[in-house]
């Protein structure tokens, strides 16, 4: 299909970027194919490091996208353990921070996101952990013991997470959130109140609408200082207050960027041999007629898959409906499409029972559904919001 010596450089070893080899090959891509990722590991899953990795369910084996046969089955170089420092547009360059250059023909960037920084006295603590890596979870579960307590600042998906696998394991967990409620920014009060209930009668110690003001230390004692003036002790604690999109690669290079990597409906860049896909990558969606840039791994995958098309002369347009999970204790949680600009709300089904659905409507249209423990549900609701919506999907 192409010159053998043409060569798609892939940045970042992820979902993404094995999904876009696969792709590459299954529509005859007959050129070189590059892998370019700072950790010294192939491409794994990161979902699991807050859930199954981390409680110990599954091992490092367990984590792995694509056998280590698949890379050789398909011929990529890997440039493993290696972080790519810019992008030299002009000559068609990747350039390594070992002053290694690596030549494209076309260029994906698959850099994803990275942890943000909690802005606080004393959080640059060793006790001060972030889980963005395996070696992350490893570190962090080699400080805590049974019996051990944590404590996670930040009440999104990663911190409920986190602190359901640690109480699986016997460890004491305090969570702190800011907001008023859990999971405020991606759901509605129902589905908050209901994993508020959940984590408390597991045994989390859960205090919402409260500022943390420092970490301090006192006689080998870690304490965060809350804004009132309370100490919490703790012998770890992990921060889960959001990401950041890794644009800077794109930025340095001159390409646009805002919350994200512009792209458009087959995810290219401004620059016609670039594309961007997954986390870092901002998209227009005719979905939802606004662009949007999404944490998850279909969006990253089916994303991944457009531009492996796109690059091979088959031009597919991504306008998928967005979708996400996670799993916390017995409870796993569904998620169709986006809540936000929702004017009505309704929630069906047994919330006691630990079974139900929060259906959310604009103009009597369904946008969104949370659907906890209940896949059919799920998957009826989507076919009905890309009907709503007039899409295919």
């Amino acid at each position: 299909m192409k010159n053998t010596a043409d060569n798609v450089v892939i940045i970042g070893a992820s979902h993404a970027a094995a999904e876009v080899i696969s792709t590459l090959r299954k529509a005859g891509w007959e050129g070189k194919i590059t892998l370019i990722g700072d950790e010294e590991n192939l491409p794994y899953q990161r979902p699991p490091l807050s859930k199954a990795y981390y409680s110990g369910d599954i091992n490092t084996d367990k984590l792995a996208i694509k056998n280590p046969s698949f890379y050789e089955m398909t011929k990529v170089g890997l440039v493993l353990g290696a972080r790519a420092d810019s992008v030299d547009r002009a000559n068609k360059e990747v350039v390594l921070e070992n002053g290694t250059r690596v030549s494209y023909t076309k260029l994906v960037l698959a850099t994803g996101t990275r942890a943000r920084l909690l802005p606080v006295e004393g959080a640059d603590a060793p006790c001060i952990k972030y889980l963005r890596t395996v070696a992350d979870v490893d570190d962090t579960k080699s400080t805590l013991a049974p019996g051990g307590k944590l404590l996670i600042v930040g009440a999104g998906y990663i911190g409920l997470e986190v602190a359901a696998s640690a109480i699986k394991q016997g460890i004491e967990v305090i969570v702190l959130e800011a907001q008023e409620r859990v999971l405020a920014r991606v759901t509605s009060e129902p589905v908050s109140a209901f994993y508020q209930d959940i984590h408390r009668q597991a045994g989390v110690d859960l205090r919402l609408g409260v500022g943390l003001k420092r970490f301090v230390t006192k006689e080998d004692e870690n304490f965060a200082e809350l804004a009132d003036g309370e100490l919490v002790k703790f012998d770890c604690a992990i921060i889960g207050i959001g990401v950041i999109p890794n644009v800077e690669l794109a930025e340095h290079a001159g390409l646009a960027c805002d919350n994200g990597i512009i792209v458009d409906e087959f995810t290219q860049t401004e620059d016609p041999d670039i594309y961007a896909v997954g986390d870092c990558s901002n998209h227009p969606s005719q979905i939802y007629q606004k662009r949007i840039r999404l944490e998850s791994v279909p969006n990253a995958v089916a994303q991944a898959k457009t531009a492996a098309l796109s690059i091979c002369g088959d031009n597919r347009v991504y306008d998928q409906l967005p979708w996400f999970w996670s799993d916390q204790y017995d409870v796993k949680l569904q998620t169709a499409g986006l809540m936000q600009e929702h004017d009505e709300v309704v929630v069906e089904g047994d919330v006691a029972a630990r079974k139900f659905t929060v259906s959310y409507f604009r103009g009597g249209k369904m946008i969104a559904l949370d659907a906890i423990n209940s896949p059919a549900l799920f998957m009826k609701a989507k076919k009905r919001i890309c009907m709503d919506l007039q899409v295919d999907n």
